[in-house]
């Protein structure tokens, strides 16, 4: 879908550096921008992170500017709240977008009880210690540009609302208690499905989806039965199918395998061999045919 929020920022100064859609409606955007008057309003809910910059930024409320913005300070701005911010000096900033709907779907997939009406509350300039690690550890430790990515990138954004509902909104609900792991027909039928689909850039819903339950249940869930997320499961079969390929599909050259195996890149799939195998796929490959 197309995020107002982008739209809007653009016709400021504001610069868009990278963004990556990350399934179920949701958006990352990184941004720069200073020196500048910004309003927006739009008909989603955004949560942004400062991560470099943005002490002179200023937000206009009732009472006047307020300032006190920072590296790791978050935003929250709910939908159809209008927001007016005066940028006196250098800001990068990531925003997550994403719909009430979506929002309002998570919640009842999580607690199995639909919500009469979720409100977000606004937040601007807070700190709190999970949102920064999620943002830090995953969301901008990884590139959004590498397909295998994905669906640890879907991952933390889910753990990211999943924080925001129940703690920045007027639910308020706790957490449901995870005590066992997939069935192990459902366990089967999701590995095989993945087996199936190691080619395509996937998401934690896609995952969820085979399990027929929330992305919640299913990460934890995932995790019990394999002792994995399903990242680190994904990602572990994509490289033992790639160690394969290169002993049985001589014909195959590096970037044919890499894209077959939901690597962007020769590159990018060199690397990661050589952090799990511990030497490059090329050295592999001589040796077969030597």
């Amino acid at each position: 879908m197309s995020y107002q929020i982008l739209e809007q920022l653009q016709q400021h100064k504001t610069k868009l550096l990278n963004s990556v859609e990350l399934g179920q409606g949701m958006q990352l955007a990184a941004w720069f921008n200073q020196h500048d008057l910004v309003h927006v309003c739009s008909d989603h809910h955004t949560l942004s992170l400062y991560t470099q910059g943005g002490y002179e930024s200023y937000q206009k409320t009732a009472q006047g500017w307020r300032n006190g913005g920072g590296p790791d300070r978050f935003c929250l701005m709910p939908q159809a709240q209008e927001s007016i911010w005066d940028l006196r000096g250098e800001l990068f900033f990531v925003h997550l977008y994403y719909t009430d709907t979506h929002l309002r779907q998570m919640a009842t997939k999580i607690w199995d009880k639909e919500p009469n009406i979720i409100q977000l509350d606004e937040k601007a300039f807070v700190n709190d210690p999970y949102i920064t690690q999620l943002y830090r550890q995953f969301l901008l430790s990884y590139n959004w540009q590498q397909n295998d990515h994905l669906l640890q990138l879907s991952s933390a954004a889910m753990q990211l609302l999943t924080h925001v509902l129940q703690n920045y909104s007027n639910l308020h609900w706790r957490l449901p208690e995870i005590k066992g792991g997939l069935a192990p027909f459902t366990l089967r039928y999701v590995k095989d499905w993945i087996e199936q689909h190691l080619h395509l850039p996937l998401t934690i819903a896609d995952l969820a989806a085979q399990a027929n339950l929330s992305e919640y249940h299913f990460a934890h869930m995932f995790r019990r039965s394999t002792h994995m997320t399903p990242h680190q499961y994904v990602m572990q079969r994509r490289l033992q199918t790639a160690y394969l390929y290169l002993r049985t599909h001589l014909h195959l050259n590096l970037t044919e395998i890499a894209i077959l195996c939901g690597f962007s890149s020769a590159s990018h799939f060199s690397r990661c061999f050589r952090q799990y195998y511990g030497y490059q796929p090329s050295l592999l490959r001589l040796q077969i045919d030597y």
